[in-house]
């Protein structure tokens, strides 16, 4: 949830920094791997690993209205790719680098500012196609048995050019990922073109415009330019890029003129940008960005001054905003939020049980719900709502905190314990964790009470393990 990603970034911003120059913190390569190489199961375990390291120590935007999004591009993809022994999932990283990589076991992320700065979905398409391509084509795990890392311990820091644990741990270690991706894995110049011309491939396949992905890498070149600006290490290190961006173009010269021409809707990725722009790009770019008079340019600048502390000025957008899209439930959930901070319950209540009406499926819009029917008294009413919301979400801290202090308002100790437990595990306070589980324990009595435990206890131990590493 917003006010969570923030803490996230700020944690370790010193680690960034010795992390892009520090490489001999990672283990040396041993002599030998697994026998007869990385097996699937090595790439499972290793993915699955990998994802509770960024989930635990990365800033992961879990709006569903990003994260629903970008989920249904990679679906999108993998329904157009041979198929595979794994499952794709997604997540989107809270960070401004222009990046996105894929691990083996069919994990994929996004950076933020790869959204916030390609100009349509095929763009993005193109790059997270040549991203899968490098999964599929299981060139993380042939270079991996290149290099005889000894374990998945050392090919999760292999993977993610980061050293996981330690008082330093945080979002902030992201920006080292797309070099150390390049530094330990070594993307050759073979793999990069094969990732392009299979991406492509897979692009088409899926039914986008095959110049989304020449777009896409023209954007990142392009920033590549522009100081300040981070881009995936497989652009950044192959000073090629010119003659990839030619040899794709040159492909898509010999497709049929129907494959050419294809057009894609941009609303969705319109209005994730928006959101992503409002939310947590600069505060004076953005404005600039909501000229408009429609919901979506209005709700965008009542974001903005929201986050300015302008009251006033926030109010007279989100209400612009409402009056011109009052059907839309991204506006109406923002306005509600809004108002519900502001603390005029009545309205807020008004707006976010409107956009519950018109999207279901949006948890962030239950999550506000469930706090306002909590903090005006209504703790029964609410307890459903929170449920909800981790049955969909089951690894936000502040959902999983909220809900604590609702239950604990309630004599639910046992259970509001559990869930501080949970919230301190999720927000990677590993001394606050350890004080909870050991309450929760004490407290857990009943057979249901001592199953639930049982269940944050696994969580627990699985969390150590990365901790401790």
């Amino acid at each position: 949830m917003p006010r969570s990603y923030w803490k996230k970034v700020l944690r370790g911003a010193a680690l960034a920094t010795l992390l892009t120059f520090g490489g001999g913190l990672l283990p040396p390569p041993a002599h030998a791997f697994f026998f007869g190489g990385v097996t699937l199961k090595d790439e499972k375990e290793m993915g699955r690993k990998f994802d509770v390291m960024v989930r635990s120590r990365m800033p992961v935007i879990e709006d569903p209205e990003v994260s629903l999004y970008v989920d249904g591009i990679v679906q999108r993809l993998v329904r157009a790719i041979p198929p595979q022994p794994f499952t794709f999932t997604s997540g989107t990283v809270l960070y401004n680098a222009l990046n996105a990589f894929a691990v083996p076991g069919g994990y994929v992320y996004v950076f933020s500012g790869l959204i916030m700065n390609l100009n349509s979905e095929e763009e993005l398409a193109g790059v997270m196609a040549h991203e899968l391509a490098h999964v599929t084509q299981r060139h993380v795990a042939s270079r991996m048995e290149r290099a005889q890392f000894v374990s998945v311990g050392s090919l999760l820091l292999a993977v993610a050019g980061i050293a996981i644990g330690g008082p330093g741990g945080g979002a902030a270690a992201v920006g080292a990922m797309g070099a150390g991706q390049a530094a330990m894995l070594n993307y050759s110049r073979a793999d990069e073109t094969e990732a392009d011309q299979i991406g492509l491939q897979y692009l088409v396949a899926a039914g986008y415009p095959p110049a989304g992905m020449v777009g896409g890498f023209k954007v990142l070149r392009q920033k590549s330019w522009m100081s300040g600006v981070s881009v995936p290490a497989y652009l950044s290190t192959h000073p090629d890029l010119g003659d990839r961006i030619n040899g794709l173009q040159a492909r898509i010269s010999h497709m049929p003129a129907a494959v050419r021409g294809r057009r894609t809707d941009n609303g969705r990725f319109r209005r994730v940008q928006t959101l992503l722009w409002a939310r947590y790009g600069d505060e004076q770019a953005a404005l600039q960005r909501f000229s408009g008079r429609d919901g979506l340019s209005l709700m965008g600048r009542g974001i903005v001054y929201a986050r300015r502390n302008n009251i006033q000025e926030a109010a007279r957008a989100f209400d612009a905003a409402t009056a011109a899209a009052p059907d839309d439930a991204l506006v109406l959930r923002e306005a509600g939020a809004f108002h519900y901070r502001k603390g005029d319950i009545g309205k807020a209540e008004r707006l976010l049980r409107e956009a519950m009406r018109r999207d279901p499926r949006d948890y962030m819009t239950i999550f506000f719900f469930a706090r306002l029917l909590d903090e005006s008294g209504r703790a029964a009413q609410a307890a459903p709502y929170y449920r909800d919301v981790l049955r969909r979400l089951p690894e936000d801290a502040e959902v999983h905190e909220a809900y604590a202090r609702s239950l604990g308002n309630a004599g639910r100790t046992a259970d509001a314990y559990r869930h501080l437990a949970y919230s301190a595990i999720y927000a990677n306070k590993q001394k606050l964790a350890e004080r909870y589980v050991r309450q929760a324990r004490e407290r857990a009595a009943t057979p249901a009470e001592k199953q639930a435990f049982a269940r944050l206890e696994t969580t627990y131990k699985e969390r150590k393990e990365i901790w401790e590493k």
